[in-house]
Parts: C-alpha cells; sequence; structure tokens
C-alpha cells in the first residue's frame, strides 16, 4: 500500500537561520488519523506546512500518495492536502461563506454547476448550508472553523492537515468539531496541544521536540508516559488519566 504521507530524512532552516526540522521520518497510512503533539517552537507547523508544499524541505523528501513535492507536482498535491489553520480568519477572506468555500474549486477550472455542487456538499458535511449566504466575519469561531473545514473539503482532498482544531473553542464547539473528524473517515495530521483531544481523535501520535521525532506509537501509550511528556514540556490537565478514559 503506497503511504498517504511519507516525511524522509526531512530537514529544515529558515532564511534567518533558525533551524526547525532535524532529521524527520515519517509514514502515514491511508486512512489513519495521527496527531502530531509537542511543545511551542518544537517545529509542529514547519513540519505541517512541508505537506503541500508551503515551505520546502532544506533537504530529505515529502511524498504524498507516493508523489514527491517538487515544482512539479505542487500545485496537483496542494489539491489533496487540504490544511486547516488554526485562525480560520487566516482562511476565509471573501464576502460570503459560500464565496469562500467556492474559491478552491473555481480556481480548479471546474465547471459552475459542479463547483456549486462542491459548495453544498461541503457546507452540508459541516453542518454550514444555511450560513452560505452571511459574511464570514458575522460567525462564532466554532462555526468559522466549520467553515474553513469546508473550504478545504471542496476541494476533495485525500490528506486533512488539522492546526490545533480544537484551540478557544467552548465545549459545544470542540465536541461538534470532534464529531466532523470522526465522520470524515480519512486521512488526518492533526497538530495539538490538546492531548484528550489526540487521544479521542486519533490512535496514533508523535512527539515532536526541538525539530525532531522524539516518540511515536499509539496516543494512550505516549500520554501514560509521564515522564516522557515532562521532558518535552507536555502536561494532561489536572485529573485527566488517560489509562481511564474512553476514546
Amino acid at each position: 500500500m503506497t503511504a498517504a504521507v511519507a516525511i524522509d530524512d526531512v530537514h529544515y532552516s529558515y532564511p534567518d537561520g533558525t533551524t526547525a526540522l532535524v532529521g524527520v521520518s515519517l509514514t502515514v497510512q491511508p486512512g489513519e488519523r495521527i496527531a502530531v503533539l509537542g511543545p511551542n517552537g518544537a517545529g509542529k507547523t514547519t513540519l505541517m506546512l512541508q505537506l503541500n508544499g508551503l515551505l520546502r524541505p532544506t533537504s530529505g523528501r515529502v511524498r504524498i500518495a507516493g508523489a514527491e513535492v517538487d515544482d512539479d507536482t505542487v500545485n496537483a498535491i496542494r489539491g489533496r492536502v487540504g490544511l486547516v489553520f488554526q485562525d480560520p480568519d487566516d482562511q476565509l477572506f471573501m464576502p460570503t461563506v459560500r464565496a469562500d468555500v467556492a474559491f478552491g474549486p473555481s480556481n480548479q477550472g471546474l465547471s459552475d454547476d459542479v463547483v456549486a455542487s462542491r459548495v453544498e456538499q461541503a457546507l452540508a458535511v459541516v453542518s454550514m448550508t444555511e450560513a452560505a449566504d452571511r459574511p464570514p466575519h458575522h460567525l462564532s469561531l466554532g462555526q468559522r472553523r466549520r467553515v474553513a473545514v469546508a473550504t478545504v473539503l471542496s476541494m476533495n482532498p485525500d490528506v486533512l492537515v488539522l492546526d490545533e482544531p480544537s484551540s478557544n473553542l467552548d465545549p459545544t464547539s470542540r465536541r461538534e468539531i470532534a464529531e466532523l473528524v470522526l465522520e470524515l473517515n480519512r486521512t488526518t495530521v492533526m497538530v495539538t496541544h490538546d492531548l484528550p483531544y489526540a487521544l479521542q481523535l486519533c490512535p496514533r501520535s508523535v512527539i515532536l521536540s526541538a525539530g525532531r521525532i522524539v516518540a511515536d506509537g499509539p496516543t494512550r501509550d505516549l500520554l501514560a508516559d509521564s515522564e516522557l511528556l515532562a521532558r518535552h514540556r507536555l502536561e494532561l490537565p489536572y485529573g485527566f488519566d488517560p489509562l481511564r478514559t474512553t476514546a
């Protein structure tokens, strides 16, 4: 089986010389949901941006469904890897929700009928059909985050990449996003500080620390290792026991 995502010995340094990734290798199989955990500055967002070519490795390579991300493939790969940013206002910029969700498929050169169908389907999946003609900035954070997911789903991606999907959400919105991710049932890479959320949504997790993957395994096992978490500045909520919680 060809891996959905294959990251091979990727190093990345920013133009100012800051090293963000050091020899990262990671394979994600089709249909797998995996969480990328780590403290601030670990390189999580840098890794996420490698997956559709917004950033390119200093060395090493990234492959999506067997195709290496390079100048020849990057446009096609950006249609196959959907990034949902932590702040939906970084993703929503059109006058209406409908226009935002239509932006991606319209720029793929699809017919008006196909674009309209894609928009209708994506908004239905995220339960935002009734907001189609509203300005995105009139919506709540949870609603805007669901619309941001719809903008990605309208492109029909193979891989969904979520950056801190539970950040700053109230409990109801947090639950709604979790239910949505589970219902989508597609290859998902989720960057998060929210360790219980990782346990709820992702059977497997990796811990990224100082640009290196330092642990890779079942999420419950990683979260149950208090010494591992402490070494990499990760902390469970008070009273949360991963061994006693069903996910």
